[in-house]
């Protein structure tokens, strides 16, 4: 999968480029990074999780950078892999910074990667849409990060907002239903009529009860995906329907 982006921030290349090479900085801006760690001035040992679907997974990923051209180029190589999901990936991004008028700078990515296990098995669009999710949350974080001091809040205290493209998920844990006002407002709320000991509720759930369990308290699709006497349920929010369409036609093949 090949994905070219492109963002404009306000500061001038020399400063973009030292927060790229910063690895505190990129580690608290890239979405789903939890650690790096630095083994020389050109590699990186870092921890990223990722989901897709109903697939989370945790790679151990090694980056190395094997190209740079102060401070308008970079090309890094990465490799990683996540045992437990049987995946891994291989990435080769290349950065090239431009000076643009008024002391701003057009940051353009190109990454080249291959997923391969599990994840792999997702088709080309829904992996764009995590890729763009992702993206727009990185673009948002190094903004932050280039602001004036007195306007600049940690990367780690930026709430995540709830995006067109948020991806599925499998939720076995909450006990709420949900419903929407005229106003679209969400709201929750419990089943009613169901009075019964927590030990009855766990052990023997009513219909009521599980449907409950399951769902999500999000405006949602619901998928029953059959194969023998196995039914998994996956909830897709209705915000990115058409990208469920495009999942279910690729996982359909």
């Amino acid at each position: 999968m090949e994905i070219e982006k492109i963002l404009t921030v306000a500061a001038p290349p020399a400063q973009v480029w030292a927060l790229l090479l910063d690895p505190t900085v990129m580690g608290s801006c890239v979405p789903g990074m939890k650690s790096i760690d630095v083994v020389s001035d050109v590699e990186y040992l870092a921890e990223m999780h990722v989901k897709i679907a109903f697939i989370s997974a945790r790679f151990k990923i090694k980056t190395t950078i094997v190209e740079t051209r102060p401070p308008f180029y970079l090309r890094s190589e990465g490799t990683g892999e996540d045992a437990s999901v049987a995946s891994s990936l291989k990435q080769v991004s290349e950065i090239f910074l431009s000076e643009l008028p008024d002391g701003q700078t057009e940051l353009r990515m190109k990454i080249k990667v291959d997923v391969l296990g599990r994840l792999g098995t997702f088709g080309l669009s829904v992996m764009k849409t995590k890729a763009d999710r992702m993206w727009d949350e990185f673009g948002v974080n190094l903004a932050a990060r280039l602001a004036p001091a007195d306007q600049q809040p940690a990367c780690d205290d930026i709430a995540p907002s709830q995006e067109a493209g948020a991806v599925p998920t499998l939720d076995m844990q909450a006990p709420e239903m949900a419903s929407t006002t005229a106003g679209g407002d969400l709201v929750r709320h419990r089943p009613s009529g169901i009075k019964r000991s927590w030990l009855s509720r766990l052990f023997s759930p009513t219909p009521q009860e599980q449907e409950a369990q399951a769902a999500p308290v999000w405006p949602h699709v619901r998928v029953d995906l059959k194969r023998g006497d196995t039914t998994a349920t996956v909830y897709w929010p209705t915000a990115d329907s058409k990208a469920c369409a495009d999942w279910l036609r690729d996982y359909a093949r």
